[in-house]
């Protein structure tokens, strides 16, 4: 709770800001100029973003996500594959407009990087375990090793709140493999992924099993900008806002088969009613 009232501070504070800022910035200038917007994706796998193994193209919510933004801006999608390592780096040095990349809200990301403030959903954390390990809520695994991905907003809360022993790694299929390998008790990533693949792969994940009912820190996800982009910022935002407003986010959910969070439902009704 104390980290979503942060998060909603963090959201008037930005919308007095942009009222005043002064200085405009030139990605949106850039994007129009040469008709391409350039957006950093995760190709974890389903629901997020993942190779179709039939077509060999992208698919996933985010993929979806990116092209609508495209299709708004009037402008071709080029997308970046990135990593958590490397997702920010990429966003800072210029080789993406900005990330769709399963990064939710947190205090230390948005002192580096600017967001939009409208959240197209909220993700939380889900625990992968081998059944019969006897875990069955997050205190449990105190003093345990559990795999995260590298930049993980999952890290923070599971070392400080419950006395995990934390290992991160590259990227989620690394993770779940060290799971495998008996490097860790425990994967935690993000809920709709892990629950989607345990579900649709019994042969691969048919010993493991989700067992601990609440996500961990449901949080919001936002669309990530360089610091100061304000104008790339509003613009964007409009179009989040027309995503819940006609209920394309709900519908694009579904398609993809991500479970609908309650925010979702909750912002529909917002602006739809505005």
């Amino acid at each position: 709770m104390i980290r979503r009232a942060m998060f909603w501070l963090v959201l008037l504070g930005l919308g007095c800001f942009a009222q005043t800022a002064a200085r405009a910035d030139a990605t949106l200038d850039k994007i129009k100029e040469r008709g391409v917007l350039v957006v950093g994706v995760m190709l974890s796998g389903p629901p997020f973003g993942y190779i179709d193994p039939t077509t060999q193209e992208q698919r996933g919510v985010n993929i979806d996500l990116a092209k609508s933004l495209a299709d708004h801006l009037g402008v071709r999608l080029e997308t970046v594959p990135v990593t958590p390592p490397t997702r920010v780096a990429f966003l800072q040095q210029g080789k993406v407009s900005l990330l769709l990349a399963n990064m939710q809200w947190t205090q230390d990301r948005s002192e580096i990087l600017t967001f939009v403030p409208t959240p197209y959903d909220e993700v939380g954390g889900a625990a992968v375990v081998r059944k019969g390990s006897g875990i069955k809520e997050w205190a449990n695994l105190k003093g345990k090793p559990v795999c995260v991905s590298q930049g993980s907003n999952f890290t923070k809360p599971l070392a400080e709140d419950y006395g995990a022993q934390v290992k991160g790694f590259p990227s989620q299929p690394e993770s779940l493999l060290a799971l495998k390998g008996g490097n860790c008790v425990a994967a935690v990533h993000d809920g709709a992924a892990v629950k989607l693949m345990v579900e649709d792969k019994k042969s691969e994940w048919g010993e493991y099993e989700i067992p601990i009912p609440n996500d961990l820190i449901p949080s919001p996800s936002v669309i990530w900008l360089r610091k100061g982009e304000t104008d790339t910022q509003a613009a964007l935002d409009a179009i989040v806002k027309e995503w819940h407003r006609t209920g394309w986010l709900i519908e694009t959910a579904k398609k993809n088969r991500l479970p609908l969070s309650p925010l979702l439902n909750r912002l529909h009704e917002q602006f739809k009613a505005s």
